[in-house]
């Protein structure tokens, strides 16, 4: 069965993305097993390799490994194993029970994986060439992005980019980035690491029908519609089931008893019931009027 991989930039919406498709039912979501913290990510009963870098690059050159632990991960079987060799605390072993369970069943229901993970941007290609991945690639404004990313206090180190040959010789636009291996302001970094994911995106898009260009303000501001769109995209039923959580859920209000609905326990996603366009427009908001300026002038190509 075919899986689903959303990716783009972390704080570009894959979570809330993740959420909307898997809320039909169809779906097993799995909560970024490239992140190489832990939690989420160092989990080796749903990915049985271990990540050495953000945005891990795999590719034909490197992929023996990957595509073995991927190949299960995709096809929902959980090593129970290798997590209990690794992991044994009680948070662990409840996270063990979770995904266990819901890999399990998903399996033995015919149910998909979905992989929402921000961290497998650059390695979209080969998701959709060697896992057969329809790939939901998210763009979100740079203004946005860098508002949300201040507001958590995250900067994005190059090094961590320029330090795997395999990613800047196959995306070179990524080697701009040499020049800001040692720059210390968190706007000009983010705004670099946009540009280049930007490229990068409509390069892969271009060369692969699996993977599709979404904008996330256009998919924020009709949610109902946009979501609508993806399920056809993605092989998925649009029931009056999904359509009805997809609509409650992207509509929350803060306080309203029933405004959404949300998912709990262990997947430490970063989606929560909300309003889709005020989000969207919230994030933008942070910025002063200079420093959107600035952002944009950065951005431009």
């Amino acid at each position: 069965m075919t899986p689903v991989l959303v990716t783009g930039l972390p704080r570009s919406g894959t979570s809330w993305t993740g959420k909307m498709l898997a809320a039909g039912g169809e779906l097993v979501y799995v909560n970024e097993p490239l992140n190489p913290g832990h939690p989420p990510g160092g989990c080796p009963g749903v990915l049985d390799a271990r990540v050495t870098h953000r945005f891990q690059y795999i590719c034909p050159d490197n992929e023996a490994v990957w595509l073995r632990a991927f190949a299960d991960t995709v096809a929902l079987r959980y090593r129970f194993l290798a997590e209990l060799r690794r992991n044994r605390s009680p948070y662990d072993l409840a996270r063990l029970v979770r995904y266990g369970t819901a890999f399990t069943l998903g399996r033995l229901t015919g149910r998909r994986a979905l992989l929402d993970d921000p961290f497998a941007l650059f390695s979209a290609g080969w998701f959709a060439e060697r896992l057969g991945c329809r790939v939901i690639l998210l763009l979100r404004d740079p203004v946005g992005l860098v508002g949300s990313w201040r507001r958590l206090g995250w900067a994005v180190s190059p090094r961590e980019l320029l330090g795997q040959p395999l990613l800047v010789r196959d995306h070179p636009c990524l080697a701009e980035l040499r020049t800001l291996a040692d720059c210390r302001d968190p706007v000009t970094t983010t705004v670099a690491l946009w540009r280049a994911a930007r490229d990068v995106a409509v390069a892969l898009a271009a060369r692969h029908p699996g993977i599709l260009l979404v904008s996330y303000e256009e998919l924020a501001a009709d949610p109902v519609r946009g979501f609508r769109g993806l399920y056809d995209w993605a092989g998925l039923t649009w029931s009056s089931r999904a359509e009805r959580r997809v609509s409650r859920a992207c509509t929350a209000s803060a306080g309203r008893p029933g405004g959404g609905f949300a998912w709990s326990g262990l997947s430490r996603t970063a989606y929560r019931p909300m309003d889709s366009r005020r989000a969207a427009a919230a994030a933008a908001a942070r910025l002063s009027r200079e420093e959107a300026h600035r952002v944009r002038r950065l951005a431009a190509p």
